[in-house]
């Protein structure tokens, strides 16, 4: 393993040939957010898209993701031959996540690691450094038809905002309002403008952006962020609600949603039936037949299997415990909101249920809704649980032995049932609570 001194360069073709390899990330005495820049020949970002941080965690070519490495929590997974031939050098960045100056840094490290172990590293502290609030830790850049790496450890007058700018990206002024309790999530830099970007990629979705706009203000969530995750049933009994659209306009409602939670202007969603597939995400650049598409390469399966579902999804946000039992608490910046779809029961129950408890330790968020007849009622939800088709999802909706309330359910005769505005009213009936529970047990970092 090579100790890198400042300044110093190492040849990747040794230890990573195929650019395949993670950055190990930490810090101690200060709460440092780390992020990747994807920078051109002129040094700026390649794109909106090529900041890769909490709030936009890979980027569209799979090149860079935000990931655990070894025992870091911190840290990125670089597939560097898939990044386009224009990116030049990838920066890695670190800035301080509220008050302090990097004078205050006890000692951090940056260690590149690959399946055969740490292959070098290179240490910082405190002592480096004054009234910074950002740094330049190290970047990776191309030479000689390969990629190198150079420890860098510059510091960076202001702090993540600054970054962005100085590569070139734009930061979207902050609302003067303060943030609520159920809101106290990192609302990090956008680089484009929320609405504007709709206008300009997918102008059929700004009224829907605009009304979940309101909804959210209404509970004191609109500097919220989060990760969305549309979960959609595809058994056989769905087959006329996807024919005739139904589906893909519910979805676009959900994308819309997750423009005003997380503004890479993207949300991840899965497939289930008998089997779960987890599928390209659904963003403004492919919203258009989306569903249609999905179905075809996807065809409806027989049977339902909630569980199984819900154990890829978790599988997915929180790998370390593989979707199964949680025995201690999992933390993390944001959290995952889960729009799951389905029109009929399960044929796994009791690995829902578990699945169901075993999230609860989790920083993620369920809404069932049921597709199916119910009798009408003047309540919020809008239908009589006693009268509707899902007494396993009512049940969910009250299951024991949770650390939080993890989960809320309605019902609708049909997925346009209700107005956007409607909507958005009530997938926010208990996720607002949801937060401020889940920020008292520490789930949300």
């Amino acid at each position: 393993m090579k100790q890198l001194k400042r300044g110093e360069r190492l040849a990747l073709a040794e230890h990573a040939p195929a650019g395949v390899l993670q950055a190990g990330l930490a810090a101690q005495g200060l709460a440092l957010d780390f992020a990747c820049f994807a920078l051109d020949a002129g040094g700026k970002l390649a794109g909106e898209p090529y900041m890769t941080f909490f709030n936009q965690p890979v980027t569209p070519c799979g090149g860079v993701r935000s990931a655990a490495a070894g025992s870091d929590k911190d840290g990125f997974a670089f597939e560097l031959g898939r990044l386009p031939a224009s990116v030049e050098r990838v920066v890695i960045t670190a800035s301080i996540d509220g008050g302090g100056r990097m004078s205050q840094l006890a000692s951090g490290h940056l260690r590149l690691l690959t399946q055969a172990g740490e292959f070098a590293r290179f240490d910082f502290s405190g002592q480096d450094f004054a009234a910074e609030q950002a740094l330049m830790l190290g970047e990776f850049y191309r030479k000689d038809g390969g990629w190198r790496f150079m420890a860098v450890g510059q510091g960076f007058n202001g702090g993540l905002g600054a970054l962005v700018e100085h590569f070139g990206g734009d930061v979207a002024p902050s609302a003067p309002a303060p943030v609520p309790e159920a809101a106290a999530v990192p609302a990090g830099p956008s680089a484009v403008n929320l609405e504007k970007r709709v206008e300009q990629a997918a102008p059929q979705l700004v009224s829907l952006v605009k009304s979940a706009g309101v909804s959210l203000a209404k509970v004191g969530l609109d500097r919220h962020r989060a990760r969305v995750c549309l979960v959609l049933d595809i058994s056989g009994s769905m087959s006329t609600l996807y024919r005739k659209g139904l589906v893909q306009a519910f979805a676009e409602r959900i994308l819309a949603l997750g423009c005003r939670f997380d503004d890479d202007g993207e949300i991840d969603v899965f497939l289930f039936g008998r089997n779960v597939h987890h599928v390209a995400p659904m963003g403004l650049s492919n919203f258009r037949g989306y569903v249609g598409q999905l179905i075809e390469r996807h065809p409806l399966e027989g049977d339902t299997r909630y569980g199984a579902a819900m154990q890829a999804v978790r599988r997915h946000y929180f790998p370390d415990a593989g979707g199964g039992e949680r025995r201690q608490s999992c933390k993390a910046a944001l959290p995952v909101y889960v729009m799951f779809v389905t029109d009929g029961s399960t044929s796994d129950q009791p690995l829902t249920e578990r699945q169901l408890r075993w999230a609860s330790r989790e920083p993620i968020f369920w809404q069932f809704m049921g597709i199916g007849k119910g009798k009408k009622s003047k309540s919020k939800r809008l239908l009589n649980f006693a009268d509707s088709d899902f007494p396993f999802l009512e049940k969910l909706d009250e299951l024991d032995g949770r650390l939080i309330d993890n989960a809320d359910f309605f019902a609708v005769a049909s997925p346009d049932e209700h107005s956007d505005a409607q909507l958005y009213d009530l997938l926010m009936t208990e996720y607002p609570d949801w937060l401020k529970q889940a920020a008292r047990e520490k789930l949300l970092g």
